[in-house]
């Protein structure tokens, strides 16, 4: 079984816009509905929502000040990164303001906590589902970028952090001290979701072998697994002998097998397995 990153392009088109589709549904059924603000535009967009009500009907819809924001950004992002570095961004913010857009608001639960919970998991899921689809969503992701081009003593990260800190701020002048608290739980979540989305789905296993039989093990895994093998020069420190470690990286799924096979060549084997969170290379995730 081979597992390779290398996706055709609808498929991370398709990924994009399902994972836009996810974050609008956490942006205006959760966020929204419950004036919590997770910083980025689409928390500037809250903002400006409930600071015209009045003015303008129910507010400014999200989708204009989330359009009107990102503009100018992606032209400035163009123009000094090229238009190959917003390519992808480009795809996911017409997606997301799309969404924005269509999608009916409702609230999904008259409890904050809940609206955090979940608001913090759909979020969450989308935002993953767009970095594998390779994209992003513009906002505060392209203007850190382009900061950070002239503050070079600092990250992007550390860019955004402020960013979107200074955003959750002000959402806390506007909506309340409890509310911005229960924001931060949902900007956890969302951390911690797209994380294990991106990971999780990347996840390989680093297996280390001690065998009397290396040769033999060896031609199984090239053959049985069809997989890469590497002969590592060690010592038994106890026994003083010399030995032949192997190392190989499989998938999840190959493991069991390739442990079952291991034992059947040489039951005193000894395995060490650990988790290779990212592989690129060839029958992995590509270069």
């Amino acid at each position: 079984m081979k597992i390779t990153g290398k996706k055709p392009w609808y498929l991370e088109y398709l990924l994009i816009i399902i994972g836009t589709g996810l974050m609008a549904t956490a942006i205006t059924s959760c966020f929204d509905a419950a004036g919590m603000v997770t910083g980025g535009f689409s928390g500037i967009a809250i903002i400006v929502k409930a600071g015209t009500k009045g003015l303008y009907g129910n507010g400014v819809p999200l989708w204009v000040t989330n359009l009107v924001l990102n503009v100018p950004v992606f032209i400035l992002a163009a123009k000094i990164k090229g238009f190959s570095f917003v390519k992808k961004a480009l795809m996911g913010d017409i997606s997301l303001t799309v969404w924005l857009a269509v999608l009916p608001a409702w609230k999904l639960s008259e409890d904050i906590f809940l609206a955090a919970l979940y608001g913090g998991i759909l979020q969450g899921v989308g935002i993953g589902l767009v970095f594998l689809g390779g994209g992003t969503t513009g906002g505060t992701d392209l203007l850190a970028a382009i900061i950070q081009k002239y503050m070079k003593h600092y990250s992007i990260a550390q860019v955004m952090q402020f960013v979107d800190g200074a955003v959750v701020v002000v959402g806390m002048y506007v909506f309340g001290v409890e509310r911005a608290l229960y924001a931060i739980i949902a900007v956890y979540l969302v951390t911690k979701v797209s994380d294990g989305i991106i990971a999780g789905l990347k996840f390989s296993k680093a297996v280390y072998i001690i065998t009397d039989k290396p040769d033999e093990v060896s031609r199984m895994v090239m053959e049985d697994i069809d997989r890469g093998i590497t002969g590592i020069r060690a010592k038994g420190m106890y026994s003083g002998n010399d030995k032949l470690m192997l190392f190989c990286v499989v998938g999840k799924k190959e493991l069991v097998h390739l442990k079952e096979m291991i034992d059947e060549i040489d039951p005193k084997a000894f395995v060490i397995v650990g988790d290779a969170r990212e592989v690129h290379g060839e029958g992995f995730i590509e270069k």
